[in-house]
């Protein structure tokens, strides 16, 4: 089996620059949902990212939210 590579992305949130590495399928169903919601990828990770606990990672957050989608 294998492993599929990850996708690095770098965002500012927050005032502050992070970057996130999610699979490659992930980054479509976030972009889709972000594109149904009108706005902007920046605009729902964000969203994402200031509603997530704070012992939550971001990429899980990010993978659980576009599961859930």
């Amino acid at each position: 089996m294998r492993c599929k590579m990850l996708e690095k992305r770098s965002f500012s949130l927050s005032g502050h620059r992070t970057s996130i590495a999610l699979e490659p399928e992930f980054w479509v169903v976030l972009q889709a949902m972000a594109a149904a919601q009108s706005q902007s990828l920046t605009g729902l990770i964000g969203g994402i990212d200031a509603n997530r606990t704070p012992e939550q990672p971001l990429a899980s957050a990010l993978r659980v939210f576009a599961l859930r989608g």
